[in-house]
């Protein structure tokens, strides 16, 4: 026999989610499949005819490209895309962002996607979960922290973060952080009152027709467990919530912990392939170290010269040079790389202002071009050479290559490292339909990232 809570959840969709970068919502997509959860991640509108073809789904993700975006643009775009993940009919519906929070004011401004979103669902609250010890991110008394290769970093001081060449953060309290970007009332849930038992009755005592944000701290699995549980209880007729991935894995301890999914989170294993094509335009030491390896370890490593590819003389002819490249070394079974940087130290990251000036473009313009030129060159490389298996590196490039494919949808295929799967990409082209392709933030993965992708398994 059921009891009422377990049929609520056992009925119906659970979680519809709008994705501020590409990479960030195959991550959250990754989260929820893992733990049982049937997820799509569409990128256009989930229509019902898309949907149709995944009748098993009870959590939908539509992937976007905000986090490189003005208020003004999220003004124009963010309500229609609300309303159409609303029409899923779950409970609660998320703006998924960055675990680091990237954000500012003016790009990428998670405090004017929260003024439009609060606004589509009921609740008189906004929770907004953070941290995610999976992804070694954690928040205590309302400030961020990130770990890089067994070492945390209060975010302000994280030497990848502090140092983002579009939206540094330089304050790691996201009560001031967001304070900057919405005049809404921003309060706390802390660790303290997750542990104490306290936290119901401070949620509904700060719940009210304003709607404030709640951030709720997570630092171990019994935090986690308890924003999970807060969440999905005070979740009333609809709730709101700007979240990292954070959030799926919460609600997934916490439905976990009810006996409501599987003890175990598991993922299908990939299996290895030939060879695999990449492109990147990630500016994280992270990535830059996993090229390093990769180069390192026998793959064809070819650089962008973003000065002739951001010209709008020269920039097809680079193009199809490290096309040329590229794909000559594939099809010797040599696996490829054509990347835009190698870590913020990179000359063309320092320069990248006068790179953008001296094309005529601003900087978002520019960043937005360099991912379009990359998937350009995937796009080129898959017409060319028979690849099952390829890989993008960096959100803005993820997101460029994704939508340059013509890829409807996609589901998770495999497990890599946390938070890059292995998708199925879904295509009217015979072509695409079933490319595996891994959408890789900047700071995800081991140094042996890209030999993991194409070997399916950890490589020395």
């Amino acid at each position: 026999m059921h009891d009422s809570a377990q049929t609520a959840f056992l009925a119906g969709p659970l979680l519809a989610y709008f994705g501020d970068d590409f990479t960030g919502s195959t991550d959250a997509m990754e989260a929820m499949t893992a733990a049982g959860v049937p997820t799509v991640l569409c990128l256009d509108t989930p229509t019902p005819d898309l949907l149709a073809r995944f009748p098993e789904i009870r959590c939908v993700g539509l992937a976007g490209s905000s986090r490189g975006r003005d208020p003004a643009w999220m003004r124009d775009e963010l309500p229609a895309a609300f309303a159409s993940l609303a029409a899923f009919g779950a409970p609660i519906l998320q703006y998924k962002v960055c675990s680091t929070l990237d954000s500012s004011p003016e790009v990428g401004s998670i405090g004017a996607a929260i003024d439009i979103g609060v606004n589509v669902m009921r609740a008189r609250w906004s929770p907004m979960v953070i941290g995610a010890p999976r992804l070694k991110r954690y928040q205590m008394f309302g400030n961020l922290f990130a770990a890089v290769n067994g070492t945390g970093y209060r975010l302000d001081r994280h030497p990848t973060m502090s140092r983002h060449p579009v939206t540094p953060m330089d304050e790691a309290d996201l009560r001031m952080h967001l304070g900057r970007q919405t005049s809404r009332r921003i309060e706390l849930v802390d660790m303290l009152q997750l542990r104490d038992g306290s936290a119901t009755a401070r949620v509904d005592a700060l719940s009210a027709d304003d709607k404030p944000v709640v951030l709720i701290d997570v630092l171990d699995e019994e935090t986690l467990i308890e924003a999970g549980r807060l969440v999905w209880e005070r979740r009333g007729e609809g709730v709101f919530s700007a979240s990292s991935s954070g959030l799926q894995y919460a609600l997934a301890a916490y439905w976990r912990s009810r006996g409501w999914l599987p003890a175990t989170p598991s993922l299908p294993v990939a299996q290895p392939v030939d060879v695999i094509a990449a492109v990147s335009g990630s500016c994280s030491p992270v990535t830059a170290s996993q090229i390093a390896w990769a180069r390192a370890h026998g793959f064809h490593v070819e650089r962008l010269d973003l000065r002739r590819a951001l010209d709008s003389q020269s920039g097809g002819a680079e193009i199809e040079r490290a096309v040329g490249v590229a794909a000559d070394a594939l099809r010797r079974g040599v696996s490829s790389i054509v990347h835009s940087a190698e870590g913020p130290d990179d000359p063309d990251v320092i320069g990248f202002d006068a790179i953008a000036r001296d094309a005529g473009l601003t900087r978002q313009q520019a960043a937005r071009n360099v991912g379009g030129a990359l998937a350009e060159v995937m796009r080129r490389l898959l017409e060319r050479v028979p690849l099952s298996r390829v890989v993008v590196a960096g959100g803005d490039s993820s997101g460029e290559v994704a939508s340059t494919l013509g890829i409807d949808a996609l589901s998770v295929a495999a497990g890599l490292a946390p938070g890059a799967p292995l998708c199925r990409a879904w295509s009217k082209s015979a072509q695409r339909d079933g490319l595996e392709i891994v959408l890789k933030g900047g700071q995800i993965g081991g140094a042996s990232f890209f030999g993991l992708v194409k070997e399916g398994r950890d490589v020395e």
